[in-house]
């Protein structure tokens, strides 16, 4: 597992373990024999796409699967045999809405609240304070039902954090919510993580991804492919030079050309009508975009683009971008 970090960083112990964690369903294995640390007080990212082995092994440490192989641990307390053991040192953040619709928000809070065996008083103070927090103060006396995707989803976080937990799972906080409501989400989530809640979060949205987490661990098909800091990820691509062009479909005997006319750089056919070029060196656009129109290639956009984590995603990987992006609009499937 190249870039794994296991034990401590910085002084901080880790608040979560995993060694070796597997999980089956019948002949399939979801999760593949995984390693890894979240340190106190990280926002640790768990980036794949659907079926990946996300949701299952937040299931896992959250008490709803067993490990078949395998130990984990959150704040010190051994959870494997007793999955339920740190119950109280977490809140859970499903990626789909488990309150009651039929209560109001307020009320929604407060049953939350007396599930950790908070008082009555105490209840009404924090359900009051996290409505306020959200912005749902108006909204909080209005049944859950009629709430709004992405009103719903802030609830949702509130109710997991009620008790105040040491660590936090968000599994897909903002899938099928609106820009503005994600934009919102994103910003709470960046407040619990400066107030010091260690977050483990699923995604797979690169962006949200690369702007939130301190690190990242790519899951493809049960097995984490890297784990590493985002600086760490991007930095071999900082030292590139790269241009993406937009065009007419570009045919095999110009993209020979391409490569024979400028040895000192590298074309990939990213998707029809998209090339994507890298050089050690500066790379002189005009001077390309002249050649492909000479060829007879229409251009219709060419520039220079910073490094990024999708990117670094697609190389590690093999998985498109593209390929991430369209599980967005698509119906939920197992993760």
């Amino acid at each position: 597992m190249d870039g794994a970090e296991i034990g401590t960083e910085k002084g901080r112990g880790a608040a979560i373990e995993a060694r070796g964690l597997v999980k089956r369903f019948g002949e399939v294995e979801a999760v593949r024999g995984i390693d890894f640390d979240v340190y106190e007080g990280e926002l640790f990212g768990f980036l794949g796409p659907n079926g990946a082995g996300k949701t299952t092994t937040i299931n896992m440490f959250t008490g709803l699967a067993r490990p078949d192989e395998g130990t984990l641990r959150i704040g010190g307390v051994d959870c494997t045999a007793n999955p339920r053991a740190a119950q109280r040192l977490i809140g859970v953040v499903p990626d789909e809405s488990n309150l009651y619709p039929e209560l109001t928000g307020f009320e929604n809070l407060s049953f939350c609240a007396s599930l950790y065996g908070m008082r009555k008083a105490e209840r009404r103070k924090r359900a009051t304070e996290l409505l306020d927090m959200f912005g749902l103060s108006k909204a909080g006396f209005r049944k859950f039902g009629g709430y709004s995707k992405g009103m719903k989803r802030k609830l949702t976080i509130a109710a997991g954090i009620i008790h105040r937990p040491r660590v936090l799972f968000l599994d897909e906080p903002t899938t099928g919510i609106d820009v503005a409501s994600a934009r919102q989400v994103r910003r709470l989530i960046a407040d619990l993580h400066r107030e010091g809640t260690t977050i483990f979060l699923t995604t797979h949205f690169i962006e949200e991804a690369e702007r939130l987490c301190e690190r990242i661990a790519f899951l493809v098909q049960g097995r984490i492919e890297r784990i590493d800091t985002v600086e760490n990820l991007l930095q071999p691509l900082r030292e590139k030079h790269v241009v993406h062009i937009a065009c007419a479909v570009v045919l095999d005997d110009v993209r020979r050309a391409l490569s024979e006319n400028f040895p000192e750089a590298s074309f990939a056919c990213m998707e029809a009508g998209r090339i994507r070029v890298e050089s050690e060196e500066p790379i002189a656009v005009g001077k390309l975009v002249r050649f492909l129109e000479e060829n007879e290639v229409e251009v219709y956009e060419a520039r220079k683009t910073t490094p990024s984590l999708e990117e670094v995603f697609v190389r590690i990987t093999g998985i498109e971008a593209e390929e991430m992006r369209a599980e967005r609009a698509g119906p939920g499937m197992a993760r």
